[in-house]
């Protein structure tokens, strides 16, 4: 198809973030690496192809209480992902860069966003927070970081459009602790410990009411915030929502509201 339509521009958005029920993690995997290494080899053979844009995710960064206060883009985890959608995102960026060495003139842009939040959005997070109520794991409360999907289709169009080679962090401006976010849903927190957190996560997970992924507790217990100054530097260009305004943009669209009316 690339050779066939001389595609000069390809866009790597497939990247399932949670297995399905009939195919299982087997195939998550098989889609998210396997695939990309064929759409990789396949613009490595085209003559035509002059900019691939990837999307990743911050989750290759991890989450641990070793973790800097704000990853940049050169940081190393101290504990990378070992299993699930991160580890898929960090074997594709791998993939990516040895793409990058064979086709040096091929502009790569590597996006790693932060969890989307928006109107449109539908992922473990967003259905985490329209639950009646909201585990969390005692003693913990995470800073999270989202950006809005306005935004992030804005990266990708000028990612698409112009020569921006490189790896960069996409998320709003800020963080909300977990908390704040609670408050802000107006859904109460149920704290539990963290083997009960877990333990619940499976059981939820294999019923397939909400996806509770291991990397999504770790998330839940050490948090997560990265750096965006090479993204606004590259592009001249902010995103438009911070985190707490694509959060709040989130909740108006699905009516949820703080409890007794005051946002935090």
């Amino acid at each position: 198809m690339i050779a066939a339509a001389d595609i000069d521009t390809v866009v790597h958005m497939s990247l399932v973030s949670a297995p399905s029920r009939s195919g299982g993690r087997a195939a998550m995997k098989e889609h998210n690496v396997i695939g990309t290494m064929q759409l990789l080899g396949a613009c490595q053979r085209s003559a035509t192809v002059r900019r691939v844009v990837v999307r990743s995710t911050t989750a290759v960064y991890g989450s641990s209480p070793r973790d800097p206060a704000v990853f940049t883009e050169d940081l190393e985890p101290h504990d990378g992902p070992i299993h699930g959608y991160a580890k898929d995102a960090a074997e594709v960026e791998g993939y990516v860069r040895g793409f990058a060495r064979r086709r040096p003139d091929v502009v790569v842009s590597l996006l790693r966003f932060a969890n989307f939040m928006g109107p449109g959005v539908d992922s473990p997070l967003t259905r985490y927070f329209t639950q009646p109520v909201l585990p969390t794991v005692f003693g913990f409360d995470p800073r999270l970081q989202f950006v809005h999907e306005d935004d992030a289709v804005e990266v990708l169009r000028r990612m698409a459009t112009e020569d921006h080679p490189g790896t960069f962090n996409v998320a709003g401006a800020g963080v909300l602790l977990l908390s704040q976010c609670a408050r802000r849903a107006g859904r109460p927190k149920l704290p539990l410990f963290s083997p009960a957190f877990k333990a619940l996560g499976g059981a939820v997970r294999r019923v397939g009411l909400v996806e509770y992924s291991p990397e999504q507790v770790r998330l839940m217990c050490h948090g997560r915030a990265v750096d965006i100054a090479r993204l606004e530097a590259e592009l001249g260009w902010k995103p438009k929502f911070t985190t707490g305004a694509a959060f709040d943009d989130f909740l108006r669209s699905r009516g949820l509201r703080p409890l007794g009316g005051v946002r935090a």
